[in-house]
């Protein structure tokens, strides 16, 4: 397992290839999603990976939620990842179909899952259309940057290495995440989502997802959110959506990435567009904004001929497309390449 300034180190030797993965060590092992893992024989390991199951409650309500833990976890502060499914969806569901579990296992990080509950939504999807739920302190967010902290008093985590990403609306609550609690996430990842208060109502949500957000957003410094509130973000979109419209994947980038300027993408940035074919499957297109040091602040990756689907994901969970590029591996790389100066 390396850390961000090795996994820094190595994106640089290799020419900061927009395409490289996380780095696998060649003997970790292959683990089944909410099954427990030993290490292969001949590795020491303190314990096997763990599934675990947690609730938080807060004013703002409760929440269920399961956690991974690897088993290199031996009280050395790790890497940490919010993960929000989609509608339909259950955490298990959504663990198994990003294969996310896996790849926190061989990277070394820990991964929470919450559950969004029947009461709070019919469907099962997170609120991020609802003014209540679009504010820091107040809502979901409340409860989700709870279940976040509750996790760093319990385990050892890198706060500076603290993260978000959803599907969905999911994802669309990740960037609300990232824009209520900019203090508290060093990056964000978005599949499939909508930009922050691209709707404000059910009716304007429809709109949103059908033909692209409209609204305005309003900045996070209004709804009592720290200074600064632009993050590092990545986001997935297939381009045959025809549940969340994929213009919203480039307003996403527009309205939130680093540097961006009135619903403008990153000002002041090297861009760079790469496009390639996962053998077998969809082609795509990649658009990476890179700082003055060709960092990427804001990935933007176009998946060809697939739908409202997990690119690269596995088969055992809904709503994937295995035939995309690698977005689990994709986003680990570029969410553990950014870190807060001073955690929250």
């Amino acid at each position: 397992m390396r850390s961000a300034s090795e996994l820094l180190e190595f994106l640089k030797r290799a020419g900061r290839s927009l395409l490289s993965r996380p780095p696998v060590p060649e003997t970790a092992p292959t683990l089944h999603s909410g099954t427990p893992g030993k290490r292969r024989a001949g590795r020491v390991s303190t314990r096997p990976s763990q599934f675990l199951h947690g609730t938080f409650q807060c004013d703002a309500g409760s929440r269920d939620y399961r956690l991974f833990v690897p088993s290199c976890y031996a009280g050395r502060p790790l890497p940490l990842i919010i993960m929000l499914h989609g509608c339909k969806q259950t955490p298990e569901d959504f663990a198994a179909g990003t294969a996310m579990n896996e790849a926190a296992e061989a990277a070394g990080l820990l991964v929470a899952y919450p559950a969004q509950t029947k009461a709070a939504n019919r469907m099962q999807c997170w609120n991020w259309f609802q003014d209540k739920h679009q504010q820091r302190g107040k809502g979901e967010p409340a409860i989700i940057a709870g279940i976040t902290r509750e996790i760093m008093q319990q385990y050892a985590i890198d706060a500076h290495r603290v993260y978000v990403a959803g599907l969905s609306a999911g994802g669309s609550m990740a960037v609300v995440m990232g824009n209520t609690y900019p203090d508290l996430y060093a990056a964000v990842g978005v599949h499939s989502g909508l930009m922050y208060r691209g709707a404000d109502n059910a009716y304007s949500a429809i709109f949103a997802m059908q033909r692209g957000a409209r609204i305005k957003p309003t900045p996070a410094t209004q709804v009592s959110a720290p200074a600064t509130p632009t993050l590092p973000c990545i986001v997935f979109h297939g381009e045959n959506d025809r549940t969340v419209h994929p213009d919203n994947g480039q307003l996403i980038i527009a309205h939130s990435a680093p540097n961006s300027l009135e619903g403008h993408p990153p000002a002041q940035v090297e861009i760079m567009v790469r496009r390639g074919q996962v053998d077998g499957g969809h082609a795509y297109t990649q658009t990476a904004y890179l700082d003055q040091e060709r960092v990427p602040v804001a990935e933007h990756w176009l998946v060809h001929g697939s739908g409202h689907a997990w690119s690269g994901g596995q088969v055992r969970g809904s709503y994937t497309d295995g035939k995309g590029p690698d977005a689990t591996g994709e986003m680990l790389r570029f969410l553990l390449s950014h870190s807060h100066r001073s955690g929250p």
